[in-house]
């Protein structure tokens, strides 16, 4: 009877682990797929999270550990594309710590920390700088202002045919032709400013003899 109850014993034990070793499967591969998903969708986040929790099951997954690699890169490049460059870091050290042989996360690295580096070297050197892109952004936003009374011009002109109508869009049209101009100008100077590193004057012109300090593509 000993012999029979150690026997029961041992065939139970090995029966759970089987079980247990199934169960870990299944939710590592669900998440991965989860993860795969997400990918697909472009939701780099989700999908890193997902990998993240295949990987608490079974960190030697290899799917897990290539799709959070790949999920860290993806979302570290938004993260890059947004300015908020320490969080795109931190994502990228997250990636190298589950495969710190990937050459593209350490690739995305360099490029992020020159990146970084440049921009402190600028905002430090020339703070309006922050304060002059906002602006040219600013104004660019404000074009669609002058676009939709030129599409709701149209638009009218749809119902009532009167050429009124395509005199205001005419004079919307000209404006922004005035304004897209003017702003562009300004890029062209403030490309200039930050190529040659000098700090912005009211009366600079877009002549520049200083030698270029951080040379934009």
């Amino acid at each position: 009877m000993f012999i029979y109850r150690v026997i029961f014993v041992l065939w139970s034990a090995v029966a759970l682990s089987g079980c247990a070793g199934s169960i870990e499967r299944w939710i590592v591969d669900t998440r991965v797929h989860q993860g795969d998903v997400a990918l697909e969708r472009g939701n780099a986040a989700d999908a890193a999270l997902a990998y993240r929790l295949a990987l608490r099951v079974n960190p030697n997954s290899a799917p897990a550990r290539a799709g959070y690699v790949q999920a860290a890169a993806e979302l570290a490049r938004v993260q890059y594309g947004k300015g908020s460059f320490d969080d795109a870091l931190a994502t990228v050290d997250r990636g190298l710590a589950v495969d710190p042989q990937s050459a593209a996360l350490a690739a995305l690295k360099v490029t992020i920390e020159q990146a970084k580096l440049k921009r402190e070297i600028v905002l430090t050197n020339y703070p309006t700088y922050r304060a002059s892109v906002q602006e040219i952004a600013h104004a660019y936003a404000q074009l669609n202002a002058t676009n939709a009374l030129l599409l709701r011009s149209l638009k009218r002109f749809g119902y009532t045919f009167d050429a009124r109508d395509l005199t205001a869009a005419i004079k919307r049209s000209y404006e922004l032709q005035l304004e897209i101009a003017k702003n562009t100008n300004r890029l062209i100077v403030y490309r200039q400013l930050v190529t040659s590193g000098a700090p912005e004057m009211p009366e600079q012109t877009t002549t520049f003899g200083a030698a270029s300090l951080l040379p934009l593509p």
